[in-house]
């Protein structure tokens, strides 16, 4: 959502900061908040004017005509202000119909003034640009400013001057005080549009004699989309809940995960305690769903509003699920409660991989749902809904929770009379099986099938009760010829710049794709595919993140290559047959890239798929596409489908979901709609209840959508082939309004069916702000109730509700078939597209065997996985070092003592100086100049069995003549005798005499913590025979290592005596000193480094050359 109001002290603290005015601002920062925590000594101390002044004290919750209401201290001193408070701080208030708790007040001086010097101004935006509003009398008794104030509309792009304001708004005010409330009004302006407001009301605005200027009440909303944008100036910006409706941590949880997601996460708490709580899926299904509770009699148990949509993954689907069912089984309810898990057909949402996320949370809450008498209904569509149903049904198996499940075969709203108890539930719903009947195409051929026909599914029939089609804005024929495709491609040259076709994409429409969307790419080249288009629907790729390259695509069976290009001019001038741009940008840099892309006359249509693009850039694209006729879809939308000839990105979904519902090929019947989720079961109802689409266009939840309904209508109503026309409006705005008047006005003639969803927004409370940014009624006329009766009136086919919205729509296409004007065609089966083999693994159609097995990590899904220890665990469990390698090396959780030994182990063998040979290659490495992994590694590959690589060799011996009982004395004898070293025995300074501390405490560790140490007392007993004869023939750091090793692996109770002798033959124990030692390795790198050390030569004087043996002879 964009618009959202503002406190009143956030509101003036913009105001007083940043408005650049020649005129007196009065009062400035002069306020002081009080709420639950508030210290009134403290507060005096911050604000000492509060001791001396007369005051004024009113609540700060968004509440309306405070004043009418009696909620406005006047003139006060403190001690009245505290008494005040006194009687209304914490106290429940209605307001309209809403009910709420006054919390936060806020006081200010009181203003002497009179009637004569009160005004009003409001600023506020629209479509076309922003109004001005100004009365020359404000304050409470302000009346209705719509129809007693001077309004001036300022234009997108244009600047507001002084010399305006005082013609078209002043006309009433004293001259003595026009010049300064001309400065202020376009300093009140200027700050409006740099900070992104959206509505801006000052009532009453004081001027004194003196000139003086006080703004005494202000209400606000901001454009929170722009916070990218304004996060300098706004600082962290907190946005109160309407009034009637309590802050919940939850909604706050909810919203900081959607603040981090690409996602849509969305949670509005109605009651708590209600017994009917809602997950659903999508910004317009989430509205339908809440319709029709409220509709069948559920408003006052509804408990929630909230959306998942834009493909959240598994973790935040768990996440949201959560959070949901831990508030739903707080507090019991005597008749039990109903969770409906709903949705439309997603588009591009794996269905499986949400649904997951929400069994995890069924399960991990399995008792408090059963105690709670919970009782699920879900019903979803889309990418690998099969398997998310699946899933959900088995996990209702499995733990005993009564859970429905149903299909795209099911009404998407019927769950909810089932839920409520108006309809029968089914006790074994039918499913569709459509996943996977798009397989290899049984005769092989990697040609393109022959082509289909492109005419409407359904020959329109010229009939006497139905008027022509009249001719467009553009001034083009409504004539069908087989001609008028060409005709139509050679008029597109011709359009004056202001003109925007009313055919926006045919067989041959070419389209280029800002950003690296290779899937939503290779769903384009499967619908083109399958529609049997000539030639692939993308011409190219714009990224510009990369370098020019190609990139690889499936057309059919065989792969081709699609040109990505680096900037959008290199694409324009190399592909100039291209008239469509479909923009994956992001929020931040959309409008620079559409803004670029409508530099070029060869693009007519743009699709805008970005969500939260602040409404201030959407009109200035808006602005700019009407000037050069182009016309924009979205922004926040999926796009927009034509059967048979193209379609925008994700739009209508999976081939699976393209073939259920008949997309391949064109129908009869034209649809627009704000939603894309809801879009594609429109396309799912028409494609059940007529002959199909012919044409569907999402034209995003914003505000202020590029293209709006009208626009469609009209280029539907000017299209031979449609026959009938379904719109699904909302809440929100008047363009239905305009559909009203064509209908009227004889301008739209063909059959229209209507219905705008939000009904249940009037039954609400307090205001609900619905998951589509342009999903909110500021006036009456934009409620949905009052829409669908004006389209009622007017003519259209409105149903009674959204449960009847197909059986509206079958009605009127069954009239138009038994009068002749559709006769349905016969099928045409479609071509046959092969599977990508990803897809087809993710719905368990193949098996392949993998190339790599392992078993200690797993990063794929939203938490790092060790050993099956999820991270979080390992710092939770404070496992150290050791505790890691323990899992990564060992497969298990070893005990303390054990890490404990593992990271002194690595300590002890970090570094033994700069003269071992593994430090000297690093040290030379690093001085001739090489980076730190090739330093790194010329040192690690001098370990070995003579330096550092004796831990391994050292426990297979030891291990071995220990197993096989052979004495001490009898091991040192033998290896003599063999004319082997005894490894891990021995050191060239350290002695019996000098001992190694390394050991010492290594030593005194094991003792005191192993349960066991037989190898290790067995190699002591072997160094009292090597030091014996020699006194530096010590058990060295290497050989402690290897035999306590040993001992651990076979004792401390996690291995087998198979598995600790395992670890030992696979060179486990060397993995200690290559680990320990590279630690040193990097601080030598390092070191020569910060000493800038340069080439190390070798000394002359240091190396004995001498002659081969024969020439010294």
């Amino acid at each position: 959502m964009s618009a959202k109001a503002i406190s009143e002290q956030t509101g003036k603290e913009f105001l007083y900061k940043y408005i650049c005015t020649s005129a007196a601002v009065q009062n400035r920062f002069r306020y002081a908040t009080v709420t639950t925590e508030t210290e009134w000594d403290r507060l005096t101390q911050e604000h000492p004017w509060l001791l001396t002044e007369r005051l004024v004290v009113k609540p700060d919750q968004l509440i309306k005509r405070r004043g009418k209401l009696g909620l406005v201290g006047i003139d006060l001193d403190l001690q009245g202000v505290r008494e005040w408070l006194k009687a209304r701080h914490m106290k429940e208030t209605t307001v309209g119909k809403a009910k709420g708790v006054l919390k936060n007040f806020l006081i200010e001086p009181f203003v002497p003034h009179t009637q004569e010097e009160e005004f009003y101004v409001c600023i506020y935006a629209t479509r076309e640009g922003d109004h001005v509003l100004f009365h020359h009398e404000g304050g409470v008794e302000v009346g209705d400013v719509d129809a007693k104030a001077q309004r001036l509309m300022v234009a997108v792009d244009d600047k507001l001057s002084e010399d305006q304001v005082t013609e078209q708004l002043l006309t009433h005010v004293p001259e003595d005080k026009k010049e300064v409330l001309a400065s202020f009004i376009v300093g009140l302006f200027n700050l409006y549009e740099d900070l992104y407001f959206t509505y801006l009301e000052i009532n009453p605005l004081v001027v004194n004699q003196d000139g003086g200027v006080f703004v005494l009440d202000m209400a606000a909303k901001i454009d929170a989309t722009a916070d990218y944008i304004c996060k300098a100036k706004w600082g962290d910006v907190e946005f109160p809940p309407p009034f009637g409706r309590e802050a919940y941590p939850e909604e706050a949880y909810i919203a900081d995960l959607d603040a981090k997601s690409g996602a849509s996460l969305k949670l509005t708490l109605l009651n708590p305690r209600g017994r009917i709580w809602t997950m659903v899926a999508g910004g317009g299904a989430s509205v339908v769903y809440s319709d029709t509770i409220c509709d069948l009699g559920g408003v006052d148990e509804l408990a929630n509003y909230g959306e998942y949509s834009g493909a959240p993954s598994e973790q935040q689907t768990y996440d949201y699920a959560k959070t949901i069912l831990s508030l739903m089984t707080r507090e019991k309810h005597p008749e039990g409660k109903v969770l409906i898990i709903g949705g439309s057909i997603a588009n591009f949402t794996n269905v499986a991989a949400t649904f997951k996320g929400i069994v995890r949370a069924i399960k991990d809450y399995q008792g408090p749902l059963k105690e709670n008498e919970v009782t699920i209904f879900v019903r979803r569509g889309g990418p690998n809904y099969q398997e998310g149903l699946r899933v959900m049904g088995e996990v209702g198996k499995t733990t005993g929770i009564p859970i429905h499940v149903f299909g795209t075969e099911t009404h998407m709203t019927a769950i909810v009379g089932m839920a409520l108890g108006h309809r029968e539930i089914p006790n074994q719903p039918p499913m569709d099986a459509h996943t996977a009947n798009f397989l290899l195409n049984a005769s092989n051929s990697a040609m393109t099938p022959a082509t289909t026909r492109t005419a409407s599914f359904s020959e329109p029939r010229t009939s006497n009760d139905i008027t022509p089609a009249k001719k467009s804005k553009a001034g083009l024929p409504a004539a069908s010829t087989p001609h008028f495709s060409l005709f139509l491609s050679l008029c597109l040259c011709l359009l004056p710049p202001s003109a925007k076709a009313t055919t926006l994409f045919r067989k041959q429409t070419k389209a280029i794709v800002w950003g690296m969307q290779t899937r939503a790419v290779q769903g384009m080249l499967d619908f083109d595919y399958v529609c049997s288009r000539d030639e692939p629907s993308v011409a190219a790729m714009v990224y510009p993140f990369t370098g020019d390259h190609k990139q690889k695509f499936y057309w059919g069976h065989k792969e081709i290559l699609l040109p990505v290009y680096k900037n959008m001019a290199d694409a324009m001038k190399k592909h100039t047959e291209v008239d469509v741009l479909i923009s994956f940008a992001s929020l931040r840099s959309a409008f620079d890239s559409t803004m670029e892309a409508m530099q070029y006359s060869q693009i007519h249509t743009i699709a805008i798929i970005a969500e939260g693009i602040p409404e201030a850039q959407t009109r200035r694209m808006i602005k700019m596409a009407d000037e050069k006729g182009v016309t924009i879809i979205g922004p926040a939308t999926v796009g927009g489908i034509k059967p048979g000839c193209f379609k925008i990105g994700n739009t209508g979904g999976m081939l699976d979901n393209i073939l259920a519902s008949k997309l391949y090929r064109p129908g009869s019947v034209a649809y627009v709609s704000r939603s894309g989720g809801m879009s594609n079961e429109l396309n799912n109802i028409i494609s059940r209840t007529t002959d199909g689409v012919y044409e569907g266009v999402a034209i995003g939840g914003d505000r202020y959508p590029g293209s709006t309904f009208m626009d469609h209508v009209l280029r539907y109503q000017d299209t031979p082939g449609i026959q009938m026309i379904v719109v699904l409006g909302e809440i929100g705005g008047t363009e239905e309004y305009k559909i009203c008047q064509g209908i009227r006005e004889g301008r739209i003639t063909k059959p229209v069916v209507c219905w705008c969803i939000g009904t249940c927004a009037t039954m609400f409370a307090s205001e609900v702000q619905f998951g589509h940014a342009g999903a909110c009624a500021n006036q009456a006329s934009e409620t949905a109730v009052a829409k669908n009766q004006a389209l009622r009136d007017a003519g259209a086919y409105v149903p009674k509700s959204f449960d009847e919205l197909g059986d509206v729509i079958k009605t009127v296409y069954d009239e138009l078939v038994a009068n002749g004007t559709i006769i349905p065609a016969q099928e045409v089966p479609p071509p046959t597209v092969p599977m990508d083999y990803s897809w087809a693994r993710e719905l368990g159609l193949i098996r392949k065997p993998a190339s790599f097995m392992t078993s200690i990590c797993d990063e794929r899904g939203q938490e790092l996985i060790y050993a099956g220890m999820p991270i979080t665990e390992v710092f939770k469990e404070e496992m150290g070092l050791g505790g890691v390698l323990g899992l990564l090396w060992f497969q298990r959780r070893l005990p303390r003592y054990a890490c404990q030994f593992i990271e002194m182990c690595l300590m002890v063998t970090a570094d033994h100086g700069p003269a071992v040979s593994g430090a000297h290659n690093t040290i030379v490495c690093a001085r001739a100049g090489k980076d730190l992994i090739s330093s790194l590694t010329s040192g690690l590959l001098t370990i070995g069995d003579r330096f550092g690589g004796a831990l391994d060799a050292a426990a297979k011996q030891f291990s071995k003549a220990f197993d096989s009982g052979m004495l001490p004395m009898e091991f040192v004898n033998k290896m003599k005798k063999d004319g082997k070293l005894i490894m891990g025995i021995g050191h060239r300074v350290k002695s019996i005499n000098n001992p190694d501390m390394r050991v010492q405490i290594l030593k005194d560790f094991v003792k005191q913590h192993f349960t066991s140490t037989q190898l290790l007392d067995y190699a002591l007993d072997v160094e009292k025979i090597t030091t014996s004869k020699k006194p530096n023939l010590i058990l060295n750091v290497d050989g402690f290592i290897g035999v306590a090793f040993v001992d651990l692996l076979r004792t401390c109770g996690g291995f087998t005596r198979d598995e600790a002798d395992e670890f030992v033959e696979i060179g486990a124990l060397n993995g200690i000193f290559v680990l320990g030692r590279s630690m040193g390795f990097i601080g030598h790198y390092l070191d020569q480094k910060r000493l800038k050390q340069g080439l190390y030569r070798h000394p002359w004087d240091d190396i004995s050359y001498v002659l081969p043996e024969h020439m010294s002879m």
